[in-house]
C-alpha cells in the first residue's frame, strides 16, 4: 500500500498539536483527517474509514476512552489501528486505553520525528494483515478466516477453534504433509502440553465434518490435505 493511499486521522482538541503533526505526516505523504473531540472522532472515523486513529484522550464532548470503545464496536472499522497519543502517562490511564481497544499508548511531548517514526511502525501492521487474506478458497471449500466458518459447497460447517486452526494449518499448502510436531508447535504451542493422540482425535472429527477423502495419513510422520481422493 502507498503511504498516498493511507488515511490517518487525528483527534486533539488543541489546535497546535493537529497542525504540528498533521503537517509532519502530511509531508510524509499521508492523507490526514482531524477532529476536536470524540464527537468528531466518530463521525469522521465513520465517513472516512481511517487506517490509523492518533486519539487524545482528555477532550470535551467526549473523552478519548469512551471514543475508541464507540469505534471498535463499528463493523467496518474493527481493522483501524488506534493509538492514543496524550499527556497523560500514568499506568491506570494507560491501561483503561488497552482496555478500551486501543493498539499502542504514545505520551506528549515528543518530538515530530520520533513520532513519525513511531508511526511508521504501527503502519506496517497494516502490510501483515494484508499478507493474510481474510478467506481462503479450495475447490468446493470457503475458509473465513475472520468468522471461524467453513463452507462447503455451500453449506456452513462451524468448527471449534483447534479445528479450525489445524484445518486451516493444512489447507494453507494442500498436499505437504505436516509432520506431527509442526502440528502441535503451530496449533497448540505453548499451551498444556497434549500427547498425539490429541492431533488424531482432531483430524477425526474434521474427517467426520469436512469428508474422510480429503485428510490422508502419512503414517509415522503426519497429515496432509488433498482435494480430491488419491489413488
Amino acid at each position: 500500500m502507498n503511504k498516498s493511499e493511507i488515511k490517518i486521522l487525528l483527534v486533539d482538541d488543541e489546535p497546535d498539536i493537529l497542525e504540528i503533526v498533521g503537517y509532519n505526516l502530511r509531508n510524509e505523504g499521508y492523507q490526514i483527517f482531524t477532529a476536536e473531540n470524540g464527537v468528531e472522532a466518530v463521525k469522521s472515523a465513520k465517513k472516512n474509514t481511517p487506517h490509523l486513529i492518533l486519539l487524545d484522550i482528555m477532550m470535551p464532548e467526549m473523552d478519548g476512552i469512551e471514543a475508541c470503545e464507540k469505534i471498535r464496536k463499528i463493523k467496518s472499522l474493527e481493522n483501524v489501528i488506534i493509538s492514543f497519543l496524550t499527556a497523560r502517562g500514568e499506568d491506570y490511564s494507560q491501561v483503561a486505553g488497552f482496555e478500551a481497544g486501543a493498539d499502542d499508548y504514545i505520551t506528549k511531548p515528543i518530538k515530530p520525528k520520533v513520532l513519525v517514526s513511531k508511526i511508521k511502525s504501527l503502519l506496517r501492521r497494516l502490510k501483515n494483515e494484508d499478507d493474510t487474506e481474510d478467506s481462503l478458497t479450495i475447490g468446493d471449500i470457503v475458509i473465513d478466516r475472520d468468522e471461524y466458518v467453513v463452507y462447503k459447497a455451500g453449506e456452513k460447517i462451524s468448527l471449534p477453534r483447534k479445528e479450525f486452526e489445524l484445518f486451516s494449518l493444512l489447507t494453507s499448502k494442500p498436499g505437504k504433509v505436516f509432520k506431527r510436531e509442526v502440528i502441535l508447535d503451530t496449533v497448540w504451542g505453548n499451551e498444556v502440553v497434549v500427547g498425539g493422540r490429541t492431533i488424531d482425535v482432531h483430524i477425526r472429527k474434521l474427517r467426520e465434518k469436512i469428508g474422510d477423502n480429503h485428510f490422508k495419513t502419512v503414517k509415522g510422520v503426519g497429515y496432509k490435505f488433498v482435494l480430491k481422493e488419491e489413488k
